[in-house]
């Protein structure tokens, strides 16, 4: 037998407090239910302060596709598990067909990057399109005040307006994947588990008597079944696996491969090239020539950053002087000293950031994201990595 619902009481977190200046029974706050613990449990809180919570799952891709990919999100398994979660909690709850939509603004957006030889992350495209533009909007039109989320950021209202802030659990902290969120879509979003670790949100989920309490979290891309990314490109993009030559910065073949999608910047792994002196790595992809270029770590050091679709969110506009920032390079990595100023660019959002210290490895195609502390102040798209002792500071494509 289910246990019932928790009432708001003092060992209950405060994630309810949204902000609104009036009974939370008269607000209407939409959910996105993937079907995990993490956006259970926010509809669950939200539930027990009082809120008038509708429940929304996506459907991304074909269902009958879906239920055989354990492990990702909105699958078919997934989609029940949300539905069976809203009965629980005695909720409304939809699902929406977003699947041409996901196809056309991720995995398309995904394939291209790949053959470009970019590393991207369709989980923020994701974010950008699908969830913080479309499925915002469904909420406006349900009547909704906000649309809550089970990331782990926070959401802070400083002098000028809502804050993006990391996570309390670092460990946990998922600011990175939000980082293209614009102010407007900011107001009207909330995380109410930004305030929490992971092992109260699985141990709420418990003593609330929801049955993805244990369910393991998603490791994987949803739409890439088992990692298999080059697979994926493969069937978007047939041909992309086409071979070509491995070559050292001389322009020595030193081997083959079967396609350049096979390959990220910084990749050690399966490069299959023995008997050199240092272990060797992946400096820099030819898409076009279907080359993989490869040499020794040294040669991966950057400390230029060229950025694209920047998205400011700090107080008043990024001045030509620059600002001092910390940046992430990679959503795994601490945050590192380093400058931002504007770039010249045609639509006006580019960036340029010099790193206090080389960095390794940085692939166009993913993300720069800036911080203060543990303010986000936006970020940007990686377009281009150079070493400011080459060719007078100019950056280069990695």
């Amino acid at each position: 037998m289910n246990a019932p619902l928790l009432h708001s009481s003092p060992e209950t977190p405060d994630a309810n407090a949204l902000g609104f200046d009036k009974a939370p029974g008269d607000t209407r706050v939409v959910v996105a239910m993937s079907g995990g613990v993490d956006s259970s449990v926010t509809a669950a809180l939200l539930k027990t302060q009082g809120f008038d919570v509708v429940g929304i799952t996506l459907q991304l891709y074909d269902h009958g596709q879906a239920v055989e990919r354990k492990g990702a999100c909105c699958a078919g398994q997934d989609i029940h598990d949300a539905r069976r979660t809203a009965e629980r909690l005695d909720i409304p709850h939809y699902v929406l067909d977003y699947e041409s939509r996901f196809r056309h603004s991720v995995m398309e957006d995904f394939a291209d990057s790949y053959l470009r030889g970019e590393t991207p992350i369709p989980c923020v495209r994701c974010n950008q399109t699908v969830k913080f533009r479309d499925l915002l909007e469904t909420a406006r039109d349900l009547g909704a005040e906000a649309l809550a989320t089970g990331h782990y950021a926070r959401r802070i209202e400083g002098p000028r307006g809502a804050e993006l802030h990391r996570a309390v659990d670092d460990s946990r902290d998922q600011s990175y994947f939000l980082f293209t969120t614009t102010p407007a879509q900011l107001d009207f979003l909330r995380f109410p588990l930004g305030g929490m670790p992971k092992r109260e949100t699985r141990d709420l989920a418990a003593r609330l008597g929801l049955a993805v309490a244990e369910k393991p979290d998603s490791q994987d891309i949803c739409f890439v079944p088992n990692g298999s990314y080059a697979r994926v490109v493969e069937k978007l993009r047939p041909g992309a696996l086409e071979p070509g030559e491995i070559v050292d910065l001389e322009g020595r073949v030193l081997g083959g491969h079967e396609g350049v999608i096979g390959f990220t910047i910084g990749q050690r792994r399966g490069i299959k090239i023995g008997g050199q002196e240092e272990p060797l790595y992946v400096v820099r992809l030819e898409p076009e020539a279907r080359r993989v270029v490869v040499g020794p770590k040294a040669a991966l050091a950057r400390d230029l950053v060229d950025l694209a679709e920047l998205n400011w969110l700090g107080d008043g506009p990024l001045t030509a002087e620059g600002q001092a920032v910390e940046v992430k390079l990679r959503s795994t990595q601490q945050p590192v000293s380093a400058t931002v100023k504007p770039r010249g660019t045609s639509d006006g959002t580019g960036a340029r950031i010099t790193l206090a210290t080389p960095e390794f490895g940085i692939s166009p195609g993913q993300a720069a994201v800036l911080y203060n502390g543990s303010r986000v102040l936006g970020g940007g798209w990686i377009t281009a990595t150079g070493a400011s002792e080459i060719g007078g500071g100019g950056a280069t494509q990695a």
